[in-house]
């Protein structure tokens, strides 16, 4: 019996013995698309044309340049993000620094200077964003640590005597005359803080902590309560500060004239801020702007959501913390501002859309919102109309609304 190999037959008189020629009847196998592409025909087969074997030769040799150019790429790629990477945790450490040794201890006399107003506009380090945070908030209403292990202890007490909600209870109910109910909504509205992140929910690292501070809040302020979006802004001061110093910072922060109006539902001053708002709009993007009035879109059906939560559910967390790092230097200006960035950056976007799809994107941001680009475009908003900045023509509003924007009219 004889057997096919690429050298010849193979039979008992031949060297190679059926044992080994089971194998190489399978060498014409092709065990690759390089060898499907450059081996030769096996021998019962007719050999390949020269021009073919010449075409499958050339297609190899560039599917080979192909592939070492994406390989090159990539790796020019994976080179250029840890350069890029280590140039960033460079620029940090250099600013911690900078801001540990030269900023911080002398706070009252370096705060306000360019310099720092500088260093402030590039984003906080993490490391001290926290102390920087405390610092420009302040403590007007003069907490203590004290203060709030007592409101805890009453909040505890509280839990400890109310009966549980049902989970019918809607968050909007947080509002109510109702305050003490507010102390289970919310239990309702942590599992909504941050659930991608994983560590508000329950059994998470800083669920207790989030749910102390709201808590202990309600007891604080009982005329305020608890509303849905403080979880947000709690939240996010957990992740930098202590427990005590976050409660501490929250309590100033919602204390500020636009987050107590916003929290304690005044109309009259929400319709103002946007009135003001729409001023500022109106002058640094009028073609937007009129898009906006022809279509209807008011700004409360957007700025609410970002207001509300001091941007930190409608941004991606990294960008919100440098909006805050902003917004404790420049105060509630620098929301408004914000916002006329965003809208500025998205503008192109906005204008062929309808109301119902500018209203959807509005209150649902896209997920990936380059920071420098967002940062460039908040820096192009001028705060200045007719010569008066926002303070006064936020006053000047509130002597007389009807003068302001249509918003007050509609």
């Amino acid at each position: 019996m004889e057997y096919e190999t690429k050298s010849g037959r193979a039979g008992p008189g031949n060297p190679t013995s059926p044992r080994h020629g089971v194998r190489k009847n399978l060498d014409f196998e092709p065990l690759s698309t390089t060898a499907l592409i450059l081996e030769d025909r096996p021998a019962n087969l007719p050999a390949k044309p020269a021009e073919e074997a010449q075409k499958h030769r050339q297609q190899y040799e560039e599917m080979v340049a192909q592939a070492k150019k994406r390989e090159l790429k990539e790796a020019q790629k994976r080179k250029k993000q840890l350069e890029d990477r280590c140039k960033l945790e460079e620029s940090i450490g250099t600013a911690a620094q900078i801001w540990n040794q030269e900023i911080l201890p002398n706070w009252s006399a370096t705060c306000t200077s360019r310099r720092v107003r500088d260093l402030w506009w590039q984003g906080i380090p993490p490391s001290v964003r926290g102390k920087v945070w405390s610092l420009a908030v302040g403590n007007e209403l003069n907490i203590t640590h004290e203060l709030y292990s007592i409101c805890l202890a009453r909040a505890k007490e509280k839990w400890r005597t109310t009966p549980a909600p049902s989970l019918e209870i809607e968050t909007e109910d947080a509002g109510s005359s109702d305050r003490e109910s507010s102390l289970e909504l919310i239990k309702l509205d942590i599992s909504r803080t941050f659930p991608h992140l994983c560590i508000f929910q329950q059994g998470g690292p800083y669920h207790d902590v989030l749910h102390s501070i709201l808590g202990a809040y309600t007891c604080y302020r009982p005329d305020v309560g608890y509303v849905q979006g403080m979880s947000f802004i709690a939240a996010v001061l957990i992740l930098n500060l202590d427990t005590a110093d976050a409660f501490i910072a929250f309590a100033n922060l919602l204390n500020k004239p636009c987050q107590m109006a916003f929290f304690r539902v005044d109309h009259s001053l929400m319709l103002t801020y946007f009135a003001a708002f729409e001023v500022f709009f109106e002058e640094n993007l009028p073609k937007l702007f009129a898009h906006f009035q022809k279509n209807n879109l008011t700004p409360d059906i957007y700025l609410i959501d970002w207001i509300f939560t001091l941007y930190s559910k409608s941004l991606p967390l990294d960008l919100a913390c440098r909006v805050w790092d902003v917004f404790c230097r420049d105060n509630e200006e620098f929301l408004f501002r914000t916002g006329l960035g965003l809208l500025r950056l998205y503008q192109e976007v906005l204008t062929p859309m309808d109301f119902i799809h500018m209203a959807q994107f509005l209150t649902r941001l896209p997920d990936l919102i380059p920071a420098d680009q967002l940062f460039q475009h908040i820096a192009a908003i001028h705060m200045t109309s007719r010569n008066r900045k926002w303070g006064q023509v936020l006053q000047a509003l509130q002597k007389d609304p009807e003068r302001g924007s249509p918003v007050l009219k509609r």
